[in-house]
């Protein structure tokens, strides 16, 4: 089967990249979108849109087509594939709107999808007899297969009206990326947080993988959420004796964790330097990465090689490539104002995200000082520094790169621009 890519160049701010670039589950995407359909193709073809796509798509073989900006997993392409191959007639990816973890998490800040009566339709197709039968294709409904999970309690004297705060965790995850907050629910809710479900779902369910898991703690002498059968650790690892590591964790090679850190559910990279007493729960932490003493994490995800300074706390942050953050920042989540957070959307407006808490998201290439405090859903662009002042700790409002700190000292310190914006600017 042919697999047709189509492009979608639109940049994310504030990374003002593709979303083809940019880091999911500690891969690129277009990495991990190959490598999930590996599987079912045999060859792969990239077009900048559809008419260049039929121009040189003429003949009449089997195809998969599918923008690049899509995040999906083994399970809904498994799935989608294998009914479409069983019906042989052209189809197109299609969710009910009704779908918990759509309409809560996907919907909100997409701009993409098209609505076909109580349908929404994903940029997802199986052609049996070549691309012009797109045409034709008829919707094929996927049922994400939700799950409602919780974390922690908003107590009444914050926020009476919110309660437990739940999130809609889908067995078969599927995310259009057009705001970074798609990337946090890409990693955190329906990578990590998702598959750490899936494995106490298993668990409850099925006696022989409870036993396994048993049997494994026991041979190794260790706790249960500590066997390797649910912390996976690669190659030329240090971890320290006194380092608690729980899984659903996935440790990659090189990686050096040291005394006290705590490590629960997270995807750890290659070359990654946890040093003591780091705190690290529901996150990614990608190749190259290094958090000195005391750094704290938890549902937030790091792109490759990005420093996160002593003392400093993110919480459901997502954090770009090549990044430094000072020692003692930290990254507000919760709006004590109460109702959803708005964000950067869609033409530098600011949209919805239907979130009640979230934290902020920084850019690739970006060096912020010591002891700044970033409110709830706040942006800074790519190729920013900032420096804390007395007018300047608490970054109240998003930051482009017309406002940092490197401007007035470019001529002493040059500090390169590596991302700039779609339309050059």
């Amino acid at each position: 089967m042919r697999r047709i890519i189509l492009k979608a160049p639109a940049h994310i701010a504030p990374f003002n990249e593709p979303a083809r670039e940019l880091r999911v589950q500690n891969k690129p995407l277009w990495l991990w979108q190959r490598d999930l359909v590996a599987q079912f193709t045999t060859e792969e073809r990239e077009y900048d849109n559809w008419q260049m796509a039929r121009q040189f798509e003429s003949e009449p073989v089997e195809m998969f087509v599918h923008r690049d900006n899509l995040f999906f997993n083994a399970a809904l392409v498994e799935e989608f594939i294998s009914r479409a191959k069983a019906g042989r007639r052209p189809v197109r990816l299609a969710f009910e709107k009704r779908d918990a973890a759509i309409a809560k998490h996907v919907r909100p800040l997409t701009h993409s999808f098209f609505e076909y009566e109580d349908l929404l339709l994903a940029e997802m197709w199986y052609l049996p007899n070549g691309i012009n039968q797109s045409v034709e294709a008829i919707p094929l409904v996927i049922d994400t297969d939700v799950r409602e999970r919780g974390y922690y309690h908003v107590p009444p004297y914050m926020a009476t009206e919110f309660g437990d705060l739940t999130y809609q965790l889908p067995r078969k995850s599927f995310v259009l990326i057009e705001n970074w907050v798609h990337l946090f629910t890409t990693d955190i809710l329906f990578g990590v947080f998702a598959n750490g479900a899936n494995i106490e779902d298993s668990i409850n369910v099925d006696w022989k993988f409870k036993l396994k898991v048993l049997a494994h703690a026991l041979l190794e002498q260790k706790q249960v959420l500590a066997s390797s059968e649910l912390v996976k650790v690669g190659k030329n690892v240090i971890i320290d004796p006194s380092a608690i590591v729980h899984g659903p964790t996935i440790i990659g090679d090189n990686v050096t964790i040291g005394a006290g850190a705590v490590i629960d559910n997270c995807i750890i990279g290659n070359n990654v330097n946890i040093s003591q007493g780091c705190q690290l729960m529901l996150s990614v932490i990608s190749d190259g990465c290094f958090l000195p003493f005391r750094a704290a994490l938890f549902m937030t995800t790091m792109m490759e090689n990005t420093m996160v300074a002593q003392n400093t706390c993110l919480q459901l942050c997502v954090i770009g490539r090549d990044s430094f953050i000072g020692a003692g920042t930290t990254f507000t989540d919760f709006n004590i104002l109460s109702g959803p957070l708005r964000t950067m959307g869609l033409n530098n407006r600011l949209e919805e995200t239907d979130f009640l808490v979230l934290g902020g998201c920084v850019g690739h290439h970006c060096r912020l000082s010591s002891g700044l405090v970033i409110y709830p859903a706040r942006t800074i662009e790519s190729d920013v520094v900032l420096l804390a002042s007395n007018e300047r700790k608490f970054i109240v409002n998003n930051v482009r790169f017309e406002e940092s700190d490197h401007h007035p000292h470019k001529t002493r310190h040059p500090y390169p621009r590596l991302y700039p914006r779609e339309d050059g600017t």
